[in-house]
């Protein structure tokens, strides 16, 4: 699955704002020590969680940026060189492939908005690469299934139900996680001896351009899940354009007991 440039640029600004701050702190006490900082950015995109990072985590660092579109691979690394002391290298391919020996030598494996793109199988993979590899993830942005929008009115539930139901969907033969992310994140690395934090990182959303992208999409993913919903779904989305929303994601930090 790919994402369009143009709404990876419009999310940013919203993404950063809704980041934990607070798992960063925690995570630059671990890697206090190490210098130069090696880090695999897994689904970068057009590198927004590198450039929301880099300066929070100061010194010299390397990026390893992963995906599957090289297009975005050419934006990303371009958008890093901006750092000072921070270089970066692209790797193109499939990243539900990685073992722990893909991960030697790095000092953080990080993603954002990825999870529930996984299945459980992939996750449960990943916890285990990162363990066995004894590096520190921090995974922000995954979707929770819970949103809030004010003024609220009873056909909410509904297409929130049908939008989660379209995210656990099955993508040639693999069934997403979709909101189940966070917790089957947290309870892979725990399984495994990681110690696990979580915070919560909503998007809080007002009329304006990101308020109008993401509703559209959300509301059309839940049509195709539900197309019975499709005889509601013009007017409502008319009612709802001026609505604030909260969209609930989860962060996740995990480190290894090794670590």
């Amino acid at each position: 699955m790919t994402f369009a440039p143009e709404w990876l640029a419009l999310r940013e600004s919203a993404d950063a704002q809704a980041r934990s701050a607070e798992l960063v702190e925690t995570l630059r006490e671990t890697l206090v020590n190490r210098n130069p900082l090696t880090i695999r950015d897994l689904g970068c995109g057009t590198g927004s969680m590198g450039r929301w990072l880099a300066g929070r985590l100061g010194g010299v660092q390397h990026w390893v940026l992963h995906d599957r579109d090289p297009r975005l691979l050419g934006l990303a690394e371009a958008g890093m060189s901006a750092f000072e002391n921070v270089t970066a290298e692209t790797r193109e391919g499939d990243l539900t492939s990685l073992r722990a020996a893909d991960l030697e030598g790095s000092d953080l494996v990080t993603c954002s908005a990825l999870l529930d793109l996984l299945t459980a199988e992939e996750m449960n993979a990943l916890a285990a690469a990162c363990v066995e590899a004894h590096v520190p993830a921090l995974f922000t942005l995954s979707v929770a299934g819970r949103i809030e929008l004010d003024p609220a009115e009873p056909l909410d539930a509904a297409f929130q139900d049908a939008f989660n139901a379209h995210q656990r969907r099955v993508v040639d033969g693999r069934r997403l996680l979709g909101p189940d992310a966070p917790a089957v994140a947290e309870e892979a690395f725990a399984a495994l001896g990681a110690s696990v934090r979580t915070a919560r990182s909503p998007w809080r959303l007002h009329a304006g351009a990101l308020q109008s992208e993401w509703l559209k999409g959300w509301v059309g993913a839940a049509v195709e899940q539900e197309p019975a919903l499709a005889s509601e779904a013009s007017e409502y989305l008319r009612r709802r354009s001026t609505a604030s929303a909260v969209v609930h994601h989860v962060d996740l930090l995990a480190l290894p007991g090794a670590v």
